[in-house]
């Protein structure tokens, strides 16, 4: 089963990767994935993770989702 911490711990790795910022608020999170504030703390609160948002910030990123939510190499797509 995929743990929302640790799909959102590698989103905010690289989130701070991008910006060089080495804390990432979840107001930055929800705002990346196009998500409001209050509802980004609600599926935190829920641990849901956002699929939909996340495939389209892979895609526009050119990020691996494979490895966003499996840790499954390589990190960027080419």
């Amino acid at each position: 089963m995929l743990d929302f911490d640790e799909t959102m711990g590698r989103f905010k790795y690289i989130l701070s990767e991008k910006s060089k910022k080495k804390k990432i608020l979840d107001k930055e999170l929800a705002l990346s994935l196009s998500l409001s504030p209050q509802y980004y703390a609600v599926i935190k609160r829920r641990k849901k993770i956002p699929f939909e948002a996340l495939a389209y910030f892979c895609q526009e990123k050119k990020i691996n989702l494979n490895w966003l939510l499996f840790a499954q190499n390589p990190k960027y797509l080419t």
